[in-house]
């Protein structure tokens, strides 16, 4: 399964769930951490932990590796080696703008090709 397939799965189970404003942001020729990262909004803290809960339960059986999951009450982070998820509130995804450094940081990579 490439990438694309398995970003397309996770953008699928977190939509089913009712996650929105799902952004995807491939930094595969950028030196970041992850080579895609997943951005979404929950409805709130509890959401987000159901989101999260639902993509371990989803998608390990399918092989999907979870290295380590951080969550607080507005942001849970799940990282999987080479993709990165956030699950944010409204208010935490407006306070971090992390799409605009994303954005930021993928714009200025192409720039340089």
């Amino acid at each position: 399964m490439t990438l694309d397939d398995r970003i397309e799965r996770i953008v699928n189970e977190l939509d089913k769930k009712k996650a929105s404003e799902i952004e995807v942001f491939n930094l595969e020729k950028v030196d970041y951490i992850a080579k895609r990262v997943v951005l979404t909004t929950s409805l709130g803290g509890k959401h987000s932990s159901a989101l999260a809960q639902h993509l371990k339960y989803e998608l390990k059986p399918l092989g999907e590796e979870f290295l380590h999951v951080d969550e607080s009450e507005d942001w849970v982070v799940i990282d999987m080696g080479d993709v990165l998820i956030h699950i944010m509130n409204s208010e935490a995804r407006q306070t971090y703008s992390l799409e605009e450094f994303l954005t930021e940081i993928g714009n200025r990579k192409n720039q340089e090709l």
